[in-house]
């Protein structure tokens, strides 16, 4: 393999939303959508600062969750570069369950939990009806994978969600799930990959925070 036929990726965690801001105080109502919440005008300044940082990057395509959030969050990031956002459920968050407000609520137990299975069964882990974390990182590296090949030695952006590049990140080696806990990817946080179309390559982060052991 040469790195001509590598696709360069750059794939970015959404802006601040008003589901993120509300969960954070622990403001979280029964009848509540987390699912789909706008960015804040917080989020928004997020992206339009990570915009300038990339603004002389030449992106070849943009595909974005089509979750309120991300594509947001993506059309600000292309607005100079004349791109239309190419929205997929393929890349979502991962899905908490028909009960979110549950899963938020037990979020500590949960966690607690988690802690105590192996390295290996972590990203099986089940609750309730939600997706688990080996189901939610399967779309995306199968989503990736086939961008790869389709816009091979170009480069492409995605706007997903910071739970399932979590999870991305673990598969990928890159740390363990202590090493990168819930809330290590920020707002606008950001990991470049080169891929083939089987392999990826990690070549930057940004704004991702791996704990040391």
């Amino acid at each position: 393999m040469t790195t001509s036929n590598l696709t360069t990726l750059y794939i970015v965690r959404h802006g601040e939303s008003e589901a993120n801001v509300k969960i954070s105080a622990g403001k979280i109502a029964a009848y509540e959508d987390f699912s789909n919440s706008p960015l804040t005008q917080k989020g928004k300044l997020q992206a339009e600062i990570l915009t300038e940082k990339l603004k002389d990057v030449h992106f070849d395509a943009v595909f974005s969750s089509d979750l309120l959030r991300a594509k947001q969050t993506a059309e600000i990031l292309v607005l100079e570069k004349n791109l239309s956002v190419k929205t997929t459920q393929a890349i979502r968050e991962r899905y908490m369950g028909t009960d979110e407000k549950k899963w938020h609520e037990n979020l500590a137990s949960i966690q607690e939990e988690i802690r105590t299975l192996a390295e290996k069964e972590k990203m099986n882990f089940k609750f309730e009806d939600a997706e688990t974390q080996e189901e939610a990182v399967t779309r995306l590296i199968t989503f990736t994978r086939e961008i790869a090949v389709a816009y091979s030695e170009k480069t492409v952006l995605i706007v997903c969600h910071g739970t399932i590049m979590r999870s991305f990140l673990i598969k990928l080696g890159f740390a363990t799930f202590d090493e990168l806990p819930s809330g290590a990817i920020e707002n606008t946080g950001y990991v470049i990959l080169e891929s083939d179309g089987t392999d990826f390559f990690i070549k930057e982060t940004q704004g991702i925070h791996k704990k040391e052991n």
